[in-house]
């Protein structure tokens, strides 16, 4: 297949998945703890029976809001494709492969890589269920990436709450076939300097397939806009969705001093609609740091090294990043257009990456847009 367009970010949420299939696949002992579907005054919804909602069925975004004309620039444009209206007669075009490519097909994009469900299984606050629910979306991967294996390529999800857990996933997840591990990014999570992770480190280096972690936000002090105006909770989501990329400094920056890149230089990483324009700071202030105080870390390269060898970062609008691009590494940042989310390009990419990227050479944008993408998840060699 000629490959000229490859987003390497996409989604496929909870609320467009089948309506039966958490219950219907789950263990007999857990089958009453699965997200299910019930019928609403405003229409089905999806929720368990201790009372968690996890949105309209088909609705916008991961948590499945209800679609409100003129509310989000991005979901009109979306909702004129009649993604939404669709949605409430029972059309996936999100979860249906087949009608998937289409609207691919319809943004200019060859091939996709698909992350999942790790934000609403965090949610239920349920160790076990948690992971009960992401290995039956994961053996349901299985049946929804044969059809256009060329095309589409979605992530395994993987739980974060008990390494163990974690890393007899990864190694079923690879038997299974699936070609990319992603894992859960939580406010509590053992930080990724920590010796707990060993296991983990190990499996993925084992099965050789490139590890995610998508960026999620953080809201701090949740209870300090309780009963609060609309206003203020507006300006409370403001702060977080501004800052929400710059939380995998922990990740990137835990690694590093881990010394996983070193130990593991097979590792590849990813980080999911990251941005990258935090990247140079954050690079140079690693360097800085490693240089002159703590040279006791055994790394044989500048912390910048690694990131060039092993990592990439995802993005879908990032002017600075375009910018800033020779500080960054042209091979290591990967556009993607964030379908379906109302904040990403689709259905209309091709306008976001010529303002973006108008000032570089076609060969770079290639890569941006197509190559980097494509060598990494090996769509392309």
């Amino acid at each position: 297949m000629d490959y000229r367009r490859i987003s390497a970010d996409c989604h496929l949420d909870l609320p467009w998945m089948p309506p039966e299939l958490f219950v219907s696949e789950a263990s007999a002992a857990l089958r009453d703890r699965m997200p299910h579907v019930v019928d609403g005054p405003q229409g089905p919804y999806w929720t368990t029976n201790t009372g968690k909602n996890f949105g309209f069925v088909n609705g916008v975004g991961p948590t499945g809001f209800k679609y409100v004309a003129g509310e989000n620039g991005q979901a009109d444009k979306m909702a004129a494709t009649a993604l939404y209206s669709d949605g409430e007669k029972g059309i996936r075009r999100v979860s249906d492969p087949h009608l998937r490519i289409k609207d691919m097909d319809r943004d200019g994009v060859d091939a996709e890589v698909i992350y999942g469900i790790l934000g609403a299984a965090a949610r239920l606050n349920d160790l076990d269920v948690s992971n009960e629910m992401q290995r039956i979306y994961n053996n349901w991967l299985v049946d929804f990436q044969s059809h256009y294996p060329d095309r589409q390529l979605p992530l395994a999800c993987i739980p974060s709450g008990d390494v163990n857990a974690s890393a007899a996933e990864i190694r079923r997840v690879a038997k299974l076939g699936l070609r990319g591990v992603e894992v859960a990014t939580v406010g509590d999570m053992m930080p990724l300097w920590h010796p707990y992770w060993e296991p983990m480190w190990q499996a993925i280096n084992e099965v050789n397939l490139p590890v995610h972690f998508h960026t999620f936000p953080q809201m701090s002090k949740v209870a300090a806009i309780e009963g609060v105006s609309g206003d203020v909770r507006k300006a409370a989501v403001f702060c977080g969705i501004t800052g929400f990329q710059l939380h995998l400094v922990d990740i990137l920056a835990g690694m590093m001093g881990a010394t996983v890149f070193e130990r593991y230089p097979n590792l590849r990483v990813v980080f999911g609609e990251s941005g990258a324009g935090w990247l140079p700071y954050v690079l140079d202030r690693m360097d800085y740091e490693f240089e002159f105080y703590f040279r006791e870390i055994p790394l044989k390269m500048p912390p910048s090294e690694y990131w060039k060898r092993q990592c990439k970062a995802t993005f879908q609008y990032d002017c600075v990043a375009a910018e800033l691009l020779h500080r960054i590494g042209e091979n290591t940042v990967m556009w993607g257009c964030d379908f379906p989310h109302a904040d990403g390009t689709w259905p209309d990419s091709t306008g976001f990456i010529d303002r973006q990227f108008a000032g570089l050479a076609p060969d770079v944008v290639r890569k941006l847009t197509c190559e980097n993408a494509g060598k990494l998840y090996g769509f392309m060699n």
